[in-house]
């Protein structure tokens, strides 16, 4: 095994005992203490993806799954087996089967998936597949507008990507008042971090007012650094979660592509970044608010606007009945490279919708 592969299990394990640290304090003071720190440990596992073993107190993750999948996957794998570990350490239930109720109810406590053993198909895959199995007309009409939204013509471009927002709202808007059952999911977009910036912030936000998720930043274990830190999770049906994660990934590329030719030879330090990519997303929100008021006397357009899908409420509160929201200084920023930023945003155009399952979310901790 090559140096470098040791070095990362020894962090992935160190992320294993720091994940279980936090997902311990979702469950009630007197269950708590009777939870005990298990092993963790990495295994040569083929036909499971991970187990809790009660005689030795150990909990084991396959290492090729863990090596090959991101930490949102590695994370959905732990929480299971920690389930297991409360029903038989906490309920002091042996007697039921595997996934019993107690197991269910371990599972409810943790935000746990119960399915995750076994021939589980893992969380991101899941989403791409969903989203492809429920395809219909208006899915696949936005695939393709969101694919000649990538035309050289600017006009063509701009017109494809609104008409591709004009079928999402009414796609929504079909939906959401027929009180239809759907069913959601909770993913990590980007990877976790020690600290976020403005702009980080600011994407969340659009996401949530404009693409039908719901957004909270969670702890999650950074691996290069060897701490917690914090992740964005987006909630929403798996067609949303599909678009709104390519979204995301689309405009920090396209961010970041920009500040490379706009600071070229310039020399500016990481806060103007920040200034310039805020400027970008205050550009983007601006030509959507307006994509918004051109179209709102419009009965015949449905332009892409907030739209309350209340089982998503229920979904998002039941998963964090305890969320506050907090405002952020701005600090110290530059107004012009702001305004540079902003007259760049008001030009994007996302283009070519998702076709493959590793574009939904991408992260293996080993490539």
């Amino acid at each position: 095994m090559h140096q470098f592969q040791v070095d990362l299990e020894q962090r992935i394990l160190h992320g294993l005992s720091c994940e279980w640290d936090n997902a311990l304090l979702l469950i009630s003071f007197d269950l708590r203490r009777k939870m005990k720190r298990p092993v963790f440990i990495l295994k040569d596992m083929t036909s499971k993806l991970g187990d809790w073993a009660h005689e030795k107190r150990e909990i084991g993750l396959s290492r090729s799954f863990v090596l090959s999948h991101s930490w949102s996957d590695v994370r959905e794998v732990l929480l299971h087996e920690m389930a297991h570990q409360i029903t038989s350490e906490a309920f002091h239930v042996h007697n039921e089967t595997s996934h019993g109720a107690s197991f269910q109810k371990a599972c409810k406590m943790l935000k746990a998936n119960p399915r995750a053993s076994g021939a589980y198909v893992p969380l991101s895959r899941r989403i791409f597949q969903a989203a492809e199995e429920g395809g219909d007309k208006i899915s696949m009409r936005i695939q393709k507008l969101m694919a000649l939204a990538g035309s050289s013509n600017l006009n063509e471009a701009e017109a494809a990507m609104i008409k591709a927002h004009e079928l999402m709202k009414k796609y929504e808007t079909e939906h959401i008042p027929e009180n239809r059952s759907r069913d959601y999911f909770s993913v990590f977009a980007g990877k976790p971090a020690l600290r976020h910036f403005r702009e980080d912030y600011a994407l969340s936000h659009i996401l949530m007012d404009y693409y039908f998720v719901k957004a909270l930043w969670v702890p999650a274990y950074v691996i290069e650094k060897g701490k917690m830190g914090t992740v964005l999770e987006l909630s929403g049906t798996a067609r949303n979660l599909q678009m709104a994660g390519y979204v995301f990934d689309f405009i920090r590329q396209f961010t970041q592509s920009e500040w490379r030719i706009y600071n070229f030879d310039c020399m500016l330090n990481r806060q103007r970044k920040t200034d310039f990519a805020s400027g970008i997303l205050s550009g983007f929100r601006t030509k959507l608010e307006n994509e918004s008021s051109v179209n709102k006397n419009d009965t015949a357009s449905l332009s892409l606007v907030k739209t309350e899908d209340y089982r998503l409420k229920k979904y998002f509160s039941a998963r964090y009945p305890n969320t506050r929201t907090f405002r952020r200084g701005s600090g110290n920023f530059n107004p012009g490279v702001i305004s540079d930023g902003a007259e760049i945003g008001k030009t994007l155009v996302i283009r070519k919708g998702i076709t493959r399952a590793d574009s939904v979310h991408s992260g293996r901790l080993l490539e």
